[in-house]
């Protein structure tokens, strides 16, 4: 097989196609993929790893768009042709941004939304009519990883994130609007957890996120049975902040992501920082954590700012400092 078979990427980058170093892979796991057996499987693997993507220069028009204004991240997964699905390498691209916005002075919140009205994200990119999984064992992690990553990066984040959702949401789809600091949700949007009614589990993180935002008896009905429930339903469950109509969706996650972006931005990363810790560590150590935030921020600009203001008598000149 070709080493160096090239596509060109979503940003005009030159890239090599995604099955060469999958092949590799896979053959350093110990499978045959000469075999017939390890054909099956390969195939099954590489529509997992890099699914639903074409491989031609016309996938360019498609990926995640990201624009910087004001203060305000606009991320935009723009997927049509996989009804706003993820694949590995978008994931990839997620993770990326998420890490970098945690020290971009430019970045002082996050807009995720999506392209068109039909979907927000149908989940990872699982390639169409992949054939059945293969009795020779696979190593799972090659295809959950990305989306893994991905999402330990956007719960780690420390600028806020709000969504903004509407169409089908399913799979890994509720870890993109859910994860979000704020959800802001367009009236009859339907969400499906999918995965039972897949024959799979859930994954990419889903066991241990889900917990911790929906509750556990909600959960299990969503989960178990695979049901779609509407935004409504969500938002009866105190999952959504904004219900809205559609119409009204792009405007009112605008609104609340500049709400945000005008707060001191290193308050709200320390606060997002020990509500998470407190989901799983104990009391002292939360506590502990908290002390030494406070102390750590009572010297930050921002803060020092808003004393200054409040004394004088004027609105505070925040920087994110």
């Amino acid at each position: 097989m070709p080493a160096f078979n090239r596509i060109v990427g979503a940003r005009g980058t030159i890239r090599p196609r995604p099955w060469d170093h999958a092949y590799d892979e896979l053959e350093a796991t110990g499978l045959n993929v000469s075999s017939n057996a390890g054909r099956t499987c390969a195939t099954h693997f590489l529509s997992q790893y890099h699914a639903g993507t074409p491989m031609t220069e016309n996938s360019d028009d498609e990926g995640l768009k990201i624009e910087v204004k004001d203060g305000i991240a606009i991320l935009t997964l723009d997927t049509p042709s996989m009804r706003n699905s993820i694949p590995n390498d978008l994931a990839a691209e997620y993770t990326r941004f998420f890490k970098e916005a945690n020290t971009r002075q430019d970045v002082r919140s996050i807009l995720i939304r999506s392209s068109g009205d039909r979907d927000f994200c149908l989940g990872g990119a699982a390639g169409k009519n992949p054939p059945p999984l293969a009795n020779n064992p696979i190593d799972y992690r090659f295809t959950s990883t990305p989306h893994i990553e991905m999402f330990k990066a956007m719960w780690e984040l420390e600028r806020p994130v709000v969504s903004a959702v509407q169409g089908t949401v399913a799979g890994v789809g509720w870890l993109l609007a859910l994860l979000a600091d704020m959800v802001v949700a367009a009236k009859g949007s339907r969400w499906t957890h999918v995965f039972i009614k897949r024959g799979m589990i859930p994954h990419a993180g889903d066991a241990f996120y889900l917990p911790r935002i929906i509750p556990f008896h909600r959960l299990n009905e969503i989960a178990l049975l695979g049901d779609a429930v509407t935004a409504e339903t969500l938002s009866n469950w105190g999952l959504i902040n904004r219900l809205v109509e559609r119409e009204d969706l792009e405007e009112t996650a605008m609104d609340l992501a500049r709400k945000l972006a005008d707060q001191p931005t290193r308050a709200i990363g320390l606060a997002k920082r020990h509500y998470r810790r407190s989901l799983e560590a104990d009391w002292n150590t939360v506590l502990r954590e908290e002390m030494t935030g406070q102390a750590l921020y009572s010297t930050s600009t921002d803060r020092n700012e808003i004393i200054a203001a409040g004394r004088e008598g004027r609105k505070p000149t925040l920087t994110g400092n």
